[in-house]
């Protein structure tokens, strides 16, 4: 209400007269899908005495588009939907003038028409998906991130806007705060090295989280950053190498490698050489790229002096993280046996040149002289000579290959040549074989799980339920083939007993030996796993599954792991409670209602519904009995039970149901909401005729089975049986139903 001044002219001047605008604070919903304009409010002055001598006007926003007003009564409505989101309030200004004249009879008022909200916007992340890290090995409670969902609709008015957090996808490694969004790690210990992204999938609620409130999702993914936490280990304790002799100091000679786990600069590896025999020949460093020991040649090597050196090297991490230090040494240490491979160097003469007289026209074939050679090497191999041809182009001289002796090969004459300068070659025999080496195997690596395994088992699970995993056997050695068949048998730990199955391809399932698990009693099971080869001289290990109790759906999908869950509250609504247990007061009943489909939708007709249809005349076509009308609706005059025609001549089933099809959805006595028709037809036509107890009203006759044997082997075991059975009873019935359910 507010009281505004009137400006009253006349003749004698203006005069000041009390008067006021009277109407309620106006409010328009939003979204409003009515077939008439919407109400809004009532514009009245109290100069109004009812006699239609004033007019309303309005101007502003949406005037005569949007709002509209009665000139006579002062009523506005709007002509539209309107949407808060799009404009909140609208700034008016009215008027009463007088109707004849068209004079003010007061000022102009501003008024606001709100429209008011309605939950017509679901909460939105802006900046989804989103990407975090957190550091593996973290603690419960650890900081990931935070997320944030805007809602549209106005946060000053009920609900609509109170927005509530849920984890959908996710458990049990991280939570999520109902009110903040702040997304932390809910299990203690997640190792990198053994899974490193985890695919997060968070619901933001409006309404507070309550029934009815509109929800919108969005993904995170998580990375475990690397903490170093696992040391440097070699892939074995002796590494061999072989290096000839001649290699050049300073040169690289062999390379040794101890694997870090861990990433970047965690798993950067130092090499040195434990002091020690062997150790002052060589050096080594490290490989910033692949983080490899090199190791490196100090001082010439020499076969017939030393033939193998051995020292121990040692790998360390560079970056200790102290958090982790009672893992034990961040360190390792390998053996490296070098053994010295001798080159093979040419025969030494006994000296470094021979000088040798020999008298013109010496007969052909004189031995003036002779060379020795030796070869210094291990094998000691004999030692052939020759005489270089370029420094013999005459062919003057001759050698002996075995003995070294040189010999004239023609006349000689000091006239013409003085001085012969010839260069004699000595040269080892080698002589090669091929040796091939088989290394036969021996069982010396046990099997492994492939990781660390965990899964779920259902609260309401029956005796024998399949627990739908897999576990798998890891690090086969190459002895693979020869021992690679494992050996599953179950641990009995506390409460739990699980039977594992063998199956061919090394892999074991997991079934429950007993129901009636609990949460609140137990809430996860490690059952220990032994693993045996098939070796000789069987290995075996010890892997753990890890068993968590979770609550499921009536079809075993899981709902929910967490202990917590059980004592929270749903939310429900004392309607949705008292629902929840009248269904499952119907489930319960001895009444079958598999008979029945009805739909929601419709009232029904209390417990008669049950008897609505006499599902069992529609199992045979053929004995359906005559005069049988619907008992859930009233039959029509004139109207006579159709009898469904029965194929007599070998019909396939497919007419027999398009026929059933058809007569259904022509029938218009048809109840008015869904129903069940069931078309069962075992069809004829066999050779060996109707074998099924559906036609067994006829009668029961005796049965000749002898035309078994004509059938041939396939039928040879049953004509035997049914034989034996003629000879010692008159009567033989045999049945066999075929129902075939569409």
């Amino acid at each position: 209400l507010r009281a505004l001044d009137l400006l009253n002219g006349g003749s004698r001047g203006f005069q000041r007269v009390k008067r006021g605008w009277v109407w309620n604070q106006f409010f328009v919903l939003e979204e409003y899908m009515g077939s008439d304009p919407q109400y809004v409010g009532k514009l009245h002055t109290d100069l109004d005495n009812g006699e239609s001598g004033v007019k309303y006007t309005l101007s502003g926003d949406g005037a005569g588009t949007i709002f509209t007003i009665d000139q006579i009564t002062g009523d506005i409505h709007a002509l539209r939907s309107l949407d808060r989101e799009e404009k909140p309030y609208y700034t008016l200004r009215a008027q009463a003038v007088d109707i004849e004249t068209n004079r003010p009879l007061e000022p102009e008022s501003e008024f606001v028409i709100k429209v008011q909200d309605i939950n017509d916007n679901e909460p939105k992340f802006l900046e989804g998906p989103y990407t975090a890290s957190v550091p593996e090995m973290s603690p419960v409670g650890t900081y990931v991130m935070k997320v944030t969902a805007t809602d549209a609709d106005d946060p000053t008015y009920g609900n609509s806007a109170r927005v509530v957090y849920s984890i959908l996808h996710g458990q049990p490694y991280f939570s999520v705060d109902a009110k903040t969004g702040v997304i932390r790690t809910a299990l203690p210990n997640m190792d990198r090295e053994m899974k490193e992204l985890y695919q997060v999938l968070i619901q933001a609620k409006d309404m507070g989280g309550q029934l009815g409130g509109l929800a919108g999702t969005t993904t995170i993914n998580i990375t475990l950053s690397d903490v170093n936490d696992n040391p440097p280990r070699f892939s074995k304790s002796i590494f061999h190498l072989r290096v000839p002799e001649s290699s050049a100091v300073g040169s690289a000679v062999g390379r040794i490698k101890a694997h870090d786990l861990d990433i970047g600069k965690n798993a950067e590896v130092e090499y040195n050489i434990v002091p020690g025999d062997g150790g002052a020949m060589f050096d080594i460093t490290t490989n910033e790229h692949n983080q490899e020991g090199i190791i490196m040649l100090k001082k010439p090597l020499d076969y017939e002096t030393k033939k193998a050196y051995t020292f121990k090297v040692e790998a360390s991490n560079a970056h200790l993280d102290p958090r982790f230090h009672n893992f034990g040494p961040f360190k390792d240490t390998a053996t490296v046996k070098i053994n010295i491979l001798d080159v093979d160097e040419p025969p030494v003469f006994s000296k470094p040149s021979y000088a040798m007289d020999v008298y013109e026209d010496t007969p052909q074939g004189t031995i003036i002289g002779a060379v020795t050679a030796q070869d210094l090497d291990a094998g000691n191999s004999p030692v052939r000579y020759s005489i270089d041809w370029k420094s013999d182009l005459d062919s003057f001289f001759d050698i002996d290959p075995v003995r070294g002796t040189i010999s004239t090969n023609e006349l000689l004459d000091r006239e013409s040549i003085a001085q012969h300068n010839i260069s004699v070659v000595a040269t080892k025999v080698s002589k090669y074989v091929a040796v091939t080496v088989h290394v036969l195997d021996i069982n010396e690596f046990p099997p492994e799980l492939a990781m660390p395994y965990e899964t779920f088992v259902c609260e309401s699970a029956k005796v024998g339920r399949d627990l739908a995993w897999r576990l798998q056997t890891a690090r086969w050695p190459p002895d693979f083939e020869q021992h690679r068949y494992p050996h599953f048998w179950h641990v009995t730990s506390k409460n739990v007993s699980l039977f594992f199955f063998l199956y061919s391809d090394n892999t074991a399932g997991v079934v429950t030996l007993r129901g009636g698990f609990k949460r609140r009693s137990q809430e996860i099971y490690h059952l220990p796993v032994v693993i045996e080869d098939g070796g000789l001289q069987t290995l075996s290990s010890t892997g753990t599954l890890t068993i968590r109790v979770c609550g499921c759906d009536t079809d075993g999908s899981l709902l929910t792991c967490s202990a917590e869950a059980i004592f929270l509250p749903v939310g429900l609504s004392t309607g949705a409670l008292i629902a929840i247990l009248v269904c499952i007061t119907l489930m319960t009943s001895k009444e079958d209602i598999r008979d029945n489909v009805i739909h929601y939708d419709d009232e029904g007709g209390g417990e008669e519904d049950t008897h609505a249809f006499d599902m069992g005349t529609l199992r045979n076509p053929k004995v359906i009995k005559e005069n049988m009308f619907r008992r859930d609706v009233k039959p029509e005059l004139g109207l006579c039970p159709r009898r469904p025609v029965a194929s007599q001549n070998s019909a396939d089933i497919s007419n027999f149901i398009s026929l059933r099809l058809q007569e259904h959805d022509g029938d218009t006595s048809a109840p008015p909401y869904d129903s069940l028709a069931t078309y069962a037809y075992e069809g004829e036509g066999s050779v060996a005729e109707s074998l099924s107890s559906i036609e067994s009203v006829k009668g029961e006759t005796e049965e000749d089975y002898d035309y078994l044997n004509e059938w041939g082997p396939r039928f040879k075991t049953l004509a035997g049986i049914f034989g034996e059975r003629s000879e010692s009873q008159s009567d033989v019935t045999s049945s066999t139903t075929t129902e075939n359910k569409h």
